[in-house]
Formats: C-alpha cells, sequence, structure tokens
C-alpha cells in the first residue's frame, strides 16, 4: 500500500443509515469512519414525500426519475404500473454512488484473512454430528490469521455446557481481536458457522462476530454452481467477509473438470498444497475425532492445524482472482464471492448510468440464437498434438464489432470493454515481468480477474432478463466466431495439420512437422486474422484421445487432463473410474497393457462378492432439496430419483448440493427399479444387505459398448470372409 493512501477493508450500513467504513492504512492498523447514507431508486414515474425527493433524469428511457429517501427506513413507493430499480444490498448503493472499491491500492498480502475450522463431538458411534444433540459438543475451534506463524487453537476444558459456553465465549473475544477483513473455512456455511450458531443459541450467547458491535446474520440462500444449485445457510459478518472454499473450488471445478471430490483433504492434495507422499500430514477419521481429543490431544490439535493449513494453502490459489474482482466493482468482498457474473457486468453498467445521471431503460428481452462452432473431427488416439486458441474471442469480437447494445442509449458498454481489456494488457504484461514472485502472483490475478469480468460482457448480452442485453448482436457476434474458427480451420488444413477438435475458439491439431515449432505455424496463420484478434499457441501434448465432441484426453509427458462428461463423472462408481482412468492412460500410450485383464479381475470380485462397498458406491449432488422432493412425490410425481430417495431415509436430512452416497442391493418382488433398491453406504451389510453383483456386470457391459472398440479387435464376419 502507497504511503498516505488508505483502502476500504469493511463496510456496513446501519439500521439508522450510517454508513460504518473501515480503511487499512499504510502502518497495518485500521481507522473506522461513519458517513451518512441515503438510499436510491430509479423509477418510471415521480413521486414526493416527507422523506423523498425526485429528480428528472436524462435520456430517453423509462425509468427517468431518481428517487432519494433521507433514511433507510422510507419506503420507496411501488405499484403494478410503476418499473423501479434498486440497488441491495445498500452497501452497493454507497460504494457505487461513491465510485469506491474495496481494498484499493491494497496488495493481496495486506489483507487480513483468518483461517477457521471446528471439530465437534458424536454421541453416536460411527454417526455424524449433530448441533441439535446435547452431547454433540463443540470440542475445539480454530483460528489462524494471517502473518502469524502458529494458529490460535480453543479447546473445551471438560465436556460440560459450563465448558463449553466459556469455549463459545473466548471464540467470540478471539476473533474480536484478531479484527479479520476475511474469515476463510471449507464448508464454513453449511457447517462451522451454523454450528457455532446453534450452539451459541443452545446457551442463550449472541453470535457478536462482526464489526461495529454488530451480530452475524443468518438466512437460507441458494448459490448456482454450472447446471447445479447448492443450498446453504448463509452467515453475513458486518464489516468481514466469509470466503467458503467449498463453494469456490465448485466453481473453479466447472471450467478446469479435473477434481475427483471437493473435501478438503482430496483437494489439498490434488491441487498440490499437501504431498500425498510426506507423512506430515496428520489423518483422523471422522468417527476417531472424539475419541483422539480424549486420548491423543497432540495429534488431535495436529490434525485440526492440518485442516487450518490446507484451508489456507487452497484459498490462497482461489481468492486472489476474487480479490482482483473486489477491486474492480462497486460491491461488497462477499457478494462477489457469491453473485455470478452477470450481476457484476450490471452493476458497473448501472454506476456509469448513476454517475451521468441517465434514465435506465426497460430489462431486454433475448430470444435463441446459435452458440459458437464446435465439432469432432476424428476419434482415436493421436500424436505430436497442438493446441491453438482466439485470445479473449467474443470480447474481441464485440470491440471490432463496436456496436453497444440496442438498450445502451448512453453508449457506455463498448467504450468500458475496451477500458478493462486495456487493464487487463497492462497487468498480463506486469505478470510477466515483475520483480518478485508474489508480484508476479498478484498481476496473474488481477489480469485473470478482467479476463473473466471482459469475457462476461458477452455472456451478459445473451442473458435474458439483464436490462442492457442485446440477443441480436450476441447472435451476430457467435456468428462471426463460427466464421472465424472455420477459416482458421481451413488454413490449418491448407498447411498439412490434420485437425481433431474445435470448440468455440480452440482448435487442436496433430502436426508433426509443427510439432516442435509450434511458432512457425503460429505465425504463418496469422495472417489471415482480421485486425484486433489474437491467434494463441496453448501447448502441446506427446498423444491425444479423442473420443466424441468435448470429450478427449490429453497427455504432456507428466500430466494427464481429461474433459468432458463421458470420460470423467463423480458421479459414476469407482470401479468404473478405475477402469476409465486404466483405458486412457492405455489409449495415450502411457500404460502398455490393455484393461481387458482388469475388466476380467472387476468381473470375478462382482460375480464373488469381494467387492468393496467403498468401490461400488455411486456418490450424487443432490439437484433438489429432499423435502421438496418428498412434496412432489406426495402431489403425484412419478418422477422418482434414487439419490433423493435415499437422503430420505437420512439423518440429520441432507440439503441440496450436499452429497449423497449409496449403493444398488438385490432385486426383490415388486422392487426393480433403481430408486426402490438403493440404500445409503452406512445401510451396507454383505449378509442382510448384499449388493447386486448382476446390476454391476451390467455396468461393465455397458462400458465395452462404449470404449471397447478402441482397444479390443473387432469381431470377425465369418460370412464375409467367404466372400
Amino acid at each position: 500500500m502507497e504511503s498516505g493512501t488508505r483502502s476500504l477493508c469493511g463496510l456496513s450500513i446501519d439500521k439508522d443509515g450510517h454508513a460504518h467504513c473501515l480503511w487499512a492504512l499504510p502502518d497495518g492498523s485500521r481507522m473506522e469512519t461513519v458517513d451518512t447514507f441515503e438510499p436510491f431508486c430509479w423509477t418510471s414515474q415521480p413521486a414526493q414525500g416527507e422523506e423523498l425527493s425526485c429528480t428528472e433524469l436524462a435520456g430517453p428511457n423509462p425509468l427517468r426519475y431518481l428517487l432519494r429517501a433521507t433514511s433507510v427506513k422510507a419506503t420507496f413507493p411501488q405499484n403494478r404500473e410503476l418499473q423501479r430499480e434498486i440497488i441491495k444490498p445498500f452497501e452497493h448503493q454507497f460504494l457505487l454512488a461513491k465510485h469506491l472499491r474495496f481494498f484499493a491500492g491494497m496488495n493481496y498480502g495486506e489483507v487480513r484473512r483468518c483461517q477457521l475450522d471446528i471439530e465437534t463431538a458424536c454421541e453416536s458411534p460411527g454417526g455424524f454430528s449433530n448441533a441439535a444433540q446435547p452431547g454433540d459438543r463443540i470440542l475445539a475451534i480454530g483460528l489462524w490469521l494471517t502473518g502469524q506463524p502458529s494458529p490460535i487453537l480453543l479447546t473445551t476444558e471438560d465436556k460440560t455446557d459450563t465448558a463449553e459456553k466459556a469455549l463459545l465465549v473466548r471464540f467470540g473475544e478471539t476473533l474480536q481481536a484478531l479484527d479479520p477483513d476475511i474469515i476463510e473455512g471449507h464448508n464454513i456455511f453449511n457447517f462451522d458457522l451454523d454450528y457455532l450458531r446453534q450452539r451459541c443459541k443452545r446457551f442463550k450467547l449472541p453470535c457478536n462476530w462482526g464489526r461495529f458491535g454488530e451480530a452475524a446474520i443468518f438466512r437460507k440462500s441458494r448459490l448456482r454452481v454450472a447446471e447445479r444449485w447448492i443450498d446453504f445457510l448463509r452467515c453475513d459478518l458486518p464489516g468481514r467477509a466469509v470466503f467458503d472454499t467449498y463453494f469456490a473450488i465448485q466453481i473453479y471445478d466447472v471450467g478446469a473438470r479435473e477434481l475427483d471430490s471437493y473435501g478438503l483433504k482430496s483437494i489439498a492434495v490434488q491441487l498440490g498444497v499437501t504431498d500425498e507422499r510426506a507423512e506430515t500430514r496428520t489423518y483422523i477419521s471422522g468417527s476417531g475425532i472424539q475419541k483422539a481429543f480424549d486420548a491423543n490431544r497432540a495429534q488431535f490439535l495436529a490434525y485440526l492445524t492440518d485442516d487450518l493449513r490446507e484451508t489456507r494453502g487452497v484459498a490462497d490459489l482461489l481468492l486472489p482472482t476474487y480479490f482482483a474482482q473486489a477491486q474492480n466493482f462497486p460491491m461488497l468482498p462477499q457478494e462477489i464471492f457469491l453473485r455470478g457474473t452477470a450481476t457484476k457486468v450490471d452493476i458497473v453498467l448501472l454506476e456509469q448510468y448513476y454517475a451521468k445521471r441517465y434514465s435506465l431503460p426497460e430489462p431486454a428481452t433475448v430470444g435463441g440464437f446459435e452458440g459458437g462452432f464446435t465439432k469432432s473431427y476424428a476419434t482415436g488416439t493421436f500424436k505430436n498434438v497442438l493446441h491453438f486458441d482466439v485470445a479473449s474471442l467474443y470480447p474481441s469480437l464485440l470491440l471490432r464489432i463496436g456496436r453497444n447494445p440496442c438498450n445502451d442509449t448512453l453508449g457506455v458498454f463498448i467504450p468500458l470493454l475496451q477500458e478493462l481489456r486495456t487493464e487487463r494488457l497492462k497487468y498480463k504484461s506486469l505478470a510477466r515481468t515483475a520483480a518478485t514472485e508474489d508480484m508476479r502472483t498478484e498481476y496473474t490475478a488481477r489480469q485473470q480477474s478482467f479476463k473473466v469480468l471482459i469475457n462476461s460482457f458477452y455472456g451478459y448480452l445473451g442473458f435474458g432478463g439483464a436490462r442492457f442485453a442485446d440477443g441480436d448482436l450476441a447472435a451476430e457476434v457467435t456468428r462471426r466466431g463460427r466464421e472465424l474458427l472455420q477459416a482458421l480451420i481451413a488454413e490449418f488444413e491448407r498447411l498439412g495439420c490434420a485437425i481433431l477438435e474445435a470448440d468455440t475458439d480452440g482448435i487442436y491439431l496433430a502436426s508433426p512437422t509443427h510439432w516442435e515449432t509450434p511458432e512457425v505455424l503460429l505465425a504463418a496463420v496469422t495472417k489471415i486474422l482480421p485486425a484486433g484478434i489474437e491467434l494463441e499457441y496453448d501447448g502441446r501434448y506427446d498423444t491425444m484421445f479423442c473420443y466424441k465432441s468435448k470429450n478427449y484426453a490429453l497427455w504432456d509427458g507428466n500430466k494427464v487432463t481429461m474433459r468432458g462428461s463421458a470420460l470423467r463423472s463423480r458421479g459414476i462408481e469407482p470401479f468404473l473410474q478405475e477402469l476409465t482412468q486404466h483405458f486412457i492412460h492405455f489409449a495415450l500410450g502411457i500404460k502398455p497393457d490393455s484393461p481387458a485383464a482388469l475388466v476380467e479381475s472387476l468381473r470375478n470380485d462382482l460375480q464373488s462378492g469381494k467387492m468393496p462397498i467403498h468401490r461400488i458406491k455411486r456418490s450424487e449432488y443432490l439437484s433438489q432439496n429432499p423435502a421438496s422432493y418428498l412434496k412432489e412425490i406426495e402431489g403425484g410425481d412419478k418422477s422418482r430419483r434414487a439419490s433423493l430417495e435415499v437422503a430420505l431415509t437420512m439423518q440429520p436430512p441432507p440439503r441440496m448440493g450436499d452429497k449423497v452416497s449409496y449403493y444398488i442391493t438385490r432385486k426383490e418382488k415388486g422392487k426393480s427399479s433403481d430408486w426402490q433398491r438403493a440404500r445409503a453406504v452406512k445401510e451396507y451389510d454383505p449378509v442382510k444387505a448384499p449388493y447386486d453383483p448382476e446390476y454391476y456386470l451390467k455396468k461393465i457391459d455397458d462400458w465395452l459398448e462404449r470404449y471397447g472398440e478402441f482397444y479390443q479387435p473387432a469381431p470377425v464376419n465369418r460370412q464375409q470372409e467367404l466372400f
């Protein structure tokens, strides 16, 4: 942070309309200021009142009045004929009106971050801790503030109400003393903070964990991750932000599609935070937590410390991009973590309209339009593979077209996109030339943040209901994108390359001639590109296995990368995952032996009943709340699902977005469907409730239908041989 500057690191507007701001100073200290705040909204009709003022705005749009209230308790008019736009929460209005950004001028390392993790007891042997059970106490609370060499580990003195209550009081006091800007945890919303809330409620203790003397606020919420929705109990800490690495890793994996599990210990290994070969990580099973607390306190505390360390390590990989976004958007950091990109684009556009006191259009209606060009050109295994892609294809095309959305009568969309692209290129250059690794990481995160934002501008155009959407403009962008990609494919083919896979802005091709000198091929093809469009060389691979469109595997000599749900689906049984992985390694030339022997071994284990349950369980993230599912079934809906049927039998009941693991039992009279035979894994009994071997043998047959042709010789047609 530069000398003489201050950076916003905390903000809360109280019930009386005072804006409490916490500023980070260059010496690392914090300073609080209190400002006045007057809420506002755009409306289509003028209004007056004791606490309201009205200003007519420029421009031809329907929402041409700006109403401002003298109090947050004032009520803005609403009726069916009235259109209005109110930015919520009020903190966003304050940031937008003052043109403020969180952490402006700060480096990532200057933010006060604190990892939080709790360990709990469980009265039911082998069960899960339930905060509603009196004996399922909080045993320990770990807090690790950045910059500190070791964590603070608070433990209960004994297993009594008095001791647990004292632990919760110490936690609140410790948190206030540490005063973090961001609190981080893995599944912190649905477990740690909720558990702390319920135990505080039990002892009639306030959850005074926010700044400015304010308590935590809990409410039910939802988060969308690709096609899935996750139910969670949101916790807002006024003046602070909560960063849940469990949610962040799922959002990250939407694009990466490379993680086998979202559990902390698994992702810590997969992302390189913890070396799985090292013996420094302490592992304790869930059922062994209480025993370790009683019998081996040193091991228990080492386990808690490792949880905190891994949470920090995962956050260090995921949080910097969100931190940079907070420096770019007039939004609370917590909203940055939890809101989609359309909301972020919308608010920077609204900021421009507010600053110019310009009227707002009605939200646009967007029809369907054709997307990007996607095609698989080959199947099988190929060597000497190169990957090229067009840098920021859709934003670049938008800038080349140079036309603002039809609703953007103020004309801010394209200039803003150009400004953001310029900023991105600046930080991209700095990321290559910065003197230290820390600064290179910092600038990389910033350029990545700008990349996410400018790519979101195109997605925003096609988002139905967005105020400045424009389906016709979005359709023109994708049309030009398809034409450009097809022109590139034709040029690569003219130069002797074999096209393998094309998807929107990227091309995989096989070229033994240019594999060692991809820059020569890049220079030759770049000549056909229009001004403002850049083609980039994005990597080379020893081998590539092409299965079908958007489903392929790559081997660069060190790492296997798989794309597409057909090749990597976290929902399939582990024994099939193992089989697919073996096949992929064989197809890529990494393993010499085909999967044939493994297929027979799996068949034998299934038929003999020797297959361990953890290898045949199916794990799914619930796409619906079990209670809502039950109501639909009771109402006559016949769409039964195995995972939700199992969820209805579980205690405590899981939420939407939680993972449920189950297996399929043998058929009985009247019970032939999967949903009728599904059982939770914890109910497995090899004698009383065995799995159905025929069901899983059929899975192998289905697998062979998909992949067998790629490693088994085709069956001989005897009739053809006669001719």
